[in-house]
């Protein structure tokens, strides 16, 4: 599939994509059809498809309406909705007044409208002629901010989550920022929450006089908080909070808004939402196969900005094991290692298996090592100074090094990557892949690589710009085993502009398969070995639009040790890494483009792997349209003409029926 500036999804000949479900669309009888065009009632979007359509997951259906992980026509599609547009999700975008840190939202219905466009959506799907989802399923169902969840694991129950909404910290209401995902192997869904911080309300210039020393560094290390002093600081989330929910007034029934200001404002944690920001940050586990059921954030898995939990091998009589990425410049890559071991006898188990596999564990970071070997650093409370004394921060308990876990990782000395993203296990060989997005100069500088993140380098200009193209890592845990606390590493793919030089384009991309901001990144079940990965980018945007590309990577080692010379300006510096086989045009393809100014992100497949699942997140986001001139859209996707552009989800078939990809 040729790069592509055009706005449509195009794939190659012989494919078909086809529109399954859009931002609006109803999921329940009696909901009417979307309307597009800010006008739809609020409390209808408790029924209808969320915004910004992002990680999702097949479940195979069978005829008695269970778990059927190799069914092939019938399945429920869980995916997350990881924020909004919000400039066409009302009449004329969001109604503000005042300025700065007097800014707020005057108008409830537009606040209510967004609550329920975040979170997930459950839906069956259907194979007929096409695929379709069933609009009057009983097992459709909408989990979002206002949806009630239960704490469980180590933290749950704690002084650190207690608030007027749970004096005990036991509850919380809703899921917000999901973004990638993961499963279990009893047949339930795991949603992440991921850029949760920026939500929350807190003026330091007077909270800050309120809070202890602890507190005010983990606000620091999380994002949470700001002086509210600026348009810069309104629109990067802090200060005011992203999206303002928490300024409106009055705040009825029962603290709707008020509970995203994460200042004091009582005389305890129970009066107020001082702690409100703990509550979120966390993976989720929700059953699909029992709409009544409440989701429960699995606290064992850490708080941090959470893209995706992956689910490692699953062998009986062995731990389980999930990897997780924390999306930031500058973070980690960690996992879970179960207590309990597996028992195939606990497939169908619902939420009691996920109290037993996901809330009791050893959670660990990454270290990156130069001679291409890694270490699994414990997270604990009293190791790997990760202690009272250790002074940045002062761990008091266990919970308390969960809560703070990105300050633990930091006491423990792990590997600040490049932004960390989307995690995948090769089911052929049991390796972990990672999506390290990108980086900026400013964060990833010529003196600033290491072995793990080893590029900085000149944009096409010629300016200084760290690693705007990204790249993917992989890692075998020692011996084949998940729960190892050792690793081999080498880097699988460089993203680059196929006429880049060749310290940058290390992975010896053509114009038939370079890209750019990996995200994205899943091993397709039904096809073992087969890779699909997605991008998210701003670097190589005046060139084509986002894209999906198909891969038959090798294993860890099948390169060779390098040394690069990175260059920033007229400086250079070098730099020795490990650098995978090049993939060739029969190892990687581009398979699709999607449409102006979206990000593509999200993939599932049926159990075939004959239907491959794919999320359009917000085509034309980045233009502010003039609603009185549709012509000033930058997208009209999926439904063309004059419409607002929508968030979507597309089926890609072969128009022979064969495996999507092969």
């Amino acid at each position: 599939m040729a790069k592509n500036l055009l706005d449509a999804v195009t794939v190659p000949a012989g494919y078909s994509a086809t529109v399954l479900y859009r931002l609006g669309d109803p999921i329940a009888t009696g909901v009417s059809a979307f309307a597009n065009d800010g006008t739809d009632a609020p409390a209808t979007y408790a029924q209808r498809a969320g915004d910004h359509h992002d990680g999702m997951y097949f479940f195979g259906v069978d005829g008695a309406g269970k778990w059927a992980p190799k069914a092939t026509d019938r399945g429920l599609l869980v995916m997350n909705h990881e924020a909004i547009t919000p400039a066409y999700l009302h009449p004329t975008g969001q109604t503000l007044t005042g300025s700065n840190t007097t800014l707020t939202r005057t108008v409830a219905d537009e606040v209510l409208r967004e609550f329920y466009l975040h979170g997930v959506s459950v839906i069956e799907v259907n194979k007929g002629s096409t695929w379709s989802y069933k609009q009057d399923s009983t097992f459709n169902r909408r989990v979002h901010t206002l949806t009630e969840m239960a704490f469980a694991g180590p933290v749950a129950k704690t002084d650190f989550l207690k608030t007027k909404y749970s004096a005990d910290g036991s509850m919380t209401r809703g899921t917000l920022n999901n973004c990638a995902n993961g499963h279990t192997p009893w047949g339930t869904y795991v949603t992440c929450e991921e850029n949760w911080a920026g939500y929350f309300r807190r003026i330091t210039t007077t909270d800050n006089a309120n809070r202890t020393a602890k507190e005010l560094a983990s606000f620091t290390r999380y994002g949470i908080g700001g002086t509210g002093t600026g348009a810069a600081t309104i629109a990067s989330g802090n200060g005011n909070g992203r999206e303002l929910w928490a300024t409106v007034t009055p705040d009825t029934p029962d603290n709707l808004y008020g509970r995203w200001n994460t200042e004091v404002l009582g005389a305890t944690a129970v009066d107020d939402f001082r702690n409100g920001a703990n509550t979120y940050g966390w993976v989720v586990e929700i059953d699909p196969f029992a709409p009544g059921s409440m989701p429960k954030k699995r606290t064992a898995l850490g708080r941090f900005a959470h893209e995706g939990a992956e689910l490692g091998p699953v062998v009986v009589g062995k731990p389980l094991v999930w990897y997780m990425g924390d999306d930031s410049r500058g973070e980690y890559i960690y996992k879970f290692v179960s207590t309990q071991n597996w028992s195939a006898d606990d497939i169908g188990g619902g939420m009691a298996a996920g109290d037993k596999y996901m809330d009791s564990g050893r959670l660990y970071v990454a270290r990156f090592d130069a001679a291409g070997t890694g270490v699994w650093l414990e997270l604990k409370f009293g190791i790997n100074g990760i202690t009272a004394a250790n002074p940045a921060y002062a761990f008091a308990s266990d919970a308390d090094v969960l809560v703070n876990a990105r300050l633990a990782a930091d006491a423990a000395g792990a590997t600040k990557m490049d932004r960390p993203e989307w995690t995948a296990v090769n089911p052929k060989t049991g390796e972990c892949y990672v999506t390290l997005t990108n980086s900026n100069n400013a964060f990833r500088p010529l003196a600033g690589t290491d072995a793990a993140n080893p590029r900085s380098y000149n944009t096409p200009a010629g300016a200084a710009a760290g690693n705007p193209n990204g790249h993917i890592v992989r890692f075998a845990d020692a011996g084949g085993d998940p729960a190892a606390t050792t690793f081999k590493w080498d880097i699988y793919l460089f993203g680059a502009r196929s006429n880049a030089p060749a310290d940058v384009n290390l992975s010896q991309l053509s114009a038939d398969n370079d890209f750019s901001s990996p995200d994205g990144l899943w091993f397709s079940q039904a096809t073992p070995g087969l890779l699909w990965l997605e991008t998210d980018d701003s670097a190589y945007t005046d060139v084509t639009n986002c894209m999906l590309l198909a891969a038959v990577p090798g294993t860890v080692g099948d390169g060779a040790a390098k040394t690069i010379t990175n260059t920033s300006g007229t400086a250079t510096r070098q730099q020795a890494t490990f650098v995978g086989k090049a993939p060739g045009t029969d190892g990687l393809r581009r398979l699709l483009v999607g449409p102006k100014q979206c990000e593509i992100t999200g993939i599932a497949e049926s159990g075939d792997g004959r239907a491959l699942f794919v999320n359009i997140q917000h085509p034309g986001e980045e233009t502010q349209p003039v609603y009185t001139d549709p012509t000033s859209f930058a997208s009209h996707w999926p439904d063309g003409g004059t419409a607002r552009p929508r968030s979507a989800t597309v089926v890609i078939t072969r128009n022979d029926g064969g495996v999507v990809g092969l």
